[in-house]
């Protein structure tokens, strides 16, 4: 299946709705605390676009904020009516942002290609052999 240019998705109750202007920089699974909490999950199956590409279509998401291991702020962004989560961004690399691979309208698509933060990895998880593991984040920054 070809990675779409555009895509669209959005929380459970469809109360906020978003389009990505353009492919996706890297797609991976964050098996840190904090993903694990926000979404009740093994990981956060997430796909990283530039900021500038991510636009909100419909509604307005809650978003909240923690200082992470990094010491960075990461900031949660989540439907107020459903609790869905929608994307995630941090100020150690506030360009990007990562949206959730299941709040896509068609999530089928998503290919990770790194498994990152596994040293936060619960031992029941399992995770895919041929996918690289970095212990903490691919670029060192948190």
């Amino acid at each position: 299946m070809s990675i779409p240019a555009v895509f669209e998705g959005g929380c459970a109750c469809g109360a906020v709705r978003y389009e990505c202007s353009g492919p996706p920089i890297a797609m991976l699974n964050c098996h840190c605390r904090d993903c694990q909490r926000a979404g009740g999950a093994a990981c956060s199956p997430t796909v990283v676009v530039p900021r500038s590409a991510l636009r909100l279509i419909a509604g307005e998401p809650r978003t909240y904020k923690r200082s992470g291991e990094s010491g960075s702020v990461a900031s949660r962004s989540f439907c107020a009516e459903c609790g869905s989560p929608l994307y995630a961004f941090s100020s150690a690399r506030p360009e990007f942002v990562g949206v959730r691979a299941a709040s896509l309208d068609d999530p089928a698509w998503f290919r990770p290609s790194a498994d990152v933060w596994t040293a936060s990895a619960q031992p029941w998880d399992v995770m895919d052999p041929e996918l690289a593991r970095f212990a903490k984040s691919r670029t060192g920054a948190g």
